[in-house]
């Protein structure tokens, strides 16, 4: 009896799995149990407010066996793509090896708690038109991602669109040629690693009220818009990585988001600009390649985070970081930028242990003699630029390592390492207690 209870053990799996049922799709298909979906390409075409089919119940697993759900003849304009695909809730469910095109958004989810993206393709779906031509840009074509309140990032499209989802984990999945790759809003404690979300014309990854998430490992290079090469450099707010709006405590790490936009966005939020309280705090950016963008290689705003050993080649800046404050920012490797790092009307900034090489400029620092008088914000912290500390940096072939005006207390000190300049420090405008201090000026830059 005991050998047939072990045997009975170790083959229940093999029963299991030849109890699992496949099922064919048809518009309007609610799936609530696991199952193998019969794999063939299926045409359900879905008007803007219908959905292809949904998938609903608890502790669910749907092997797509790379079905693919076809929205719209392939020749069909991307502009004019409607409706979603698959619409995901309940709890842990498991959605993988599915394919959808042809749609305004591919895979919807709301409210599932440990919902597990796998090895899906949701290429080719949503984009609009731009109007921008080779010559001349069009300003009908910049992106605005300032409210989600009420799901405005919806009427961009999206291949994945997760909102109020607790620990989603997307993995292994491809996106391209469309708008935007994956938006998460009011997404906490996810995991997204090892996806290829390429060539789109907004976004590889948004989050917005998204806070405890990992993205690693990624692959999102080429999602940018507003770029003609020697005509103009825009990017347009599209981007690799966007944070938006009080996403907090994220872990950005050994991405590659290069030709995009701006590599990593950061913006605080609407909620920030008003109160003058919170914002994008306390994100870990390391070990990530933001090169060659248009606009900013990493963007952070109104906020404090960590930024460190990042590569950032070629980019318009390399850090923008407008009233950042305390805020670190270790071990980049920052050349061949118009200005490595910029900060306007910073607090308390640490920037230690950066290499800049070929730089225009290496560190600006400075504050405007005004403030926007209806900002919120302006009116409720102090927005000094003041107390930055410049420590053991080295600059190679930068043409002004230092630009700082209208700044108190900035501290440049440590033996910061300057070779091959122009002028050392520039200061346009007065500053107040200056302190240069254990630096090491040579007129030669070493072979690297």
């Amino acid at each position: 009896m005991k050998r047939f209870i072990q045997a009975l053990t170790f083959f229940s799996p093999l029963i299991l799995l030849a109890q699992t049922p496949e099922i064919p799709l048809t518009k309007g298909l609610r799936i609530e149990q696991s199952c193998n979906i019969a794999a063939t390409v299926y045409d359900i075409s879905v008007a803007a407010n219908e959905t292809g089919i949904t998938i609903s119940g608890e502790n669910l697993v749907i092997d797509f066996q790379n079905t693919e759900l076809r929205g719209a003849p392939t020749n069909a304009l991307p502009d004019g793509l409607t409706g979603t695909a698959i619409v995901v809730n309940g709890k842990n469910i498991t959605i993988k090896n599915a394919k959808a095109r042809g749609y305004k958004v591919a895979l919807y989810a709301e409210n599932v708690e440990n919902l597990v993206i796998e090895n899906c393709d949701f290429s080719y779906n949503y984009r609009p038109r731009l109007r921008s031509i080779r010559e001349r840009e069009d300003f009908s074509d910049w992106l605005s991602y300032h409210q989600n309140e009420k799901d405005e990032w919806l009427r961009y499209g999206s291949a994945m669109y997760l909102k109020n989802c607790l620990k989603p984990v997307v993995r292994g999945c491809k996106v391209t040629g469309c708008q935007n790759a994956l938006l998460m809003t009011g997404c906490n404690d996810g995991l997204v690693y090892n996806n290829f979300f390429v060539f789109n014309s907004g976004l590889g990854i948004g989050l917005y009220r998204s806070s405890g998430n990992k993205l690693m490992h990624n692959r999102l290079d080429w999602n940018v818009r507003g770029y003609s090469h020697r005509f103009y450099q825009r990017g347009q707010d599209s981007a690799g990585i966007l944070l938006y709006e009080q996403s907090s405590n994220n872990t950005i790490a050994y991405n590659s988001a290069t030709h995009c936009g701006d590599g990593l966005f950061l913006w605080a939020g609407q909620s920030t600009m008003d109160t003058g309280k919170g914002g994008c705090n306390d994100n870990w950016i390391f070990g990530n390649d933001f090169s060659y963008a248009p606009t900013n290689g990493i963007e952070v705003t109104f906020s404090r985070n960590k930024i460190q050993g990042n590569v950032l080649r070629e980019c318009t800046y390399g850090i923008w970081g407008g009233y950042s404050y305390e805020t670190y920012i270790m071990g980049n490797f920052i050349a061949d930028c118009k200005t490595g790092i910029a900060i306007e009307h910073g607090q308390n900034d640490t920037i230690r242990q950066n290499v800049f090489q070929g730089d225009s400029v290496g560190i600006q620092l400075w504050a405007r003699e005004t403030q926007p008088s209806d900002w919120g914000y302006a009116q409720k912290r102090d927005t000094r630029s003041r107390n930055a500390i410049i420590d053991r940096n080295v600059f190679l072939l930068t043409r002004k390592p230092l630009k700082i005006s209208r700044s108190k207390d900035v501290s440049i000190n440590g033996v910061n390492l300057f070779y091959n300049f122009e002028t050392l420090l520039e200061t346009p405008h007065p500053n107040e207690n200056l302190k240069f201090l254990r630096n090491e000026v040579y007129g030669t830059a070493p072979q690297i």
